[in-house]
């Protein structure tokens, strides 16, 4: 009888991304996923993208007004997402 290392689909496609980009991109694909539950339902209605490069996180945003309320509470949105990731992963908010 053959046995086989059988693995869930999940820890494969981990698995993949971490040889391939490193344990780095599974980490800041968390920290974008997470946006909406950081700042809840009406922001991220407005969130028109978000994105991470090198512990950067681009958010755009689609009112001016909105933008300027993000940037106060930027740091708290950084420490909130790093929590939740569980290590610190952003480092700056950029808001466009």
């Amino acid at each position: 009888m053959i046995y086989y290392d059988v693995k869930p689909l999940g820890e494969l496609i981990k698995a993949f991304y971490e040889e391939r980009r490193g344990s780095e991109y599974m980490d800041e694909m968390k920290a974008v996923s997470l946006w909406p539950q950081v700042v809840g339902s009406f922001i991220a209605s407005h969130t028109i993208d978000v994105s991470i490069k090198n512990g950067v996180l681009y958010v755009r945003v689609d009112s001016d007004a909105l933008r300027n309320e993000l940037s106060y509470t930027r740091s708290s949105l950084m420490k909130d997402l790093n929590n939740l990731v569980g290590k610190a992963v952003v480092q700056e908010i950029v808001l466009t």
